[in-house]
């Protein structure tokens, strides 16, 4: 459960950062943007895997780059399902799942699947030596 908390405040966060950088991208309230990272989050899980199965040839034929227009549609889609979100078209569906992704990966490299904060740490004198180290998130 810590997880989902947290990797929805980051995509919160990515799409609060996509608003603030694209103007044809907008939340009417706070509320609307943590309902738009939640329903992000359901619609990445849901059907994101059904139209990448669906795309697959073209995803091929492209090297992966289609894979831009999926996140995009992903996107356009919640903006059409949840009322006081709203983008611009197509070109800042883009650049907000870009931006959104971006955020995301960002975070992951911090945040381990059981909703961990994950660290590595290098120490270094003769032969390198590296520690993984995870804390809870309520230990930080």
């Amino acid at each position: 459960m810590r997880g989902f908390v947290l990797r929805t405040l980051i995509c919160a966060l990515g799409l609060w950062l996509a608003s603030r950088l694209l103007p044809s991208m907008h939340f009417d309230s706070e509320w609307v943007l943590l309902g738009a990272a939640v329903l992000l989050g359901i619609v990445n899980a849901v059907v994101r895997p059904i139209l990448v199965v669906l795309t697959f040839p073209i995803t091929v034929v492209t090297l992966g780059l289609f894979l831009l227009v999926v996140n995009a549609a992903m996107l356009g889609l919640v903006a059409w399902l949840l009322e006081g979100f709203s983008l611009g078209g197509f070109g800042t569906a883009l650049i907000g799942s870009l931006i959104v992704g971006f955020t995301g990966w960002v975070g992951a490299w911090f945040i381990g699947p059981r909703g961990r904060v994950e660290v590595m740490v290098v120490q270094g004198r003769g032969e390198p030596r590296v520690e993984k180290v995870v804390r809870d998130v309520r230990d930080v």
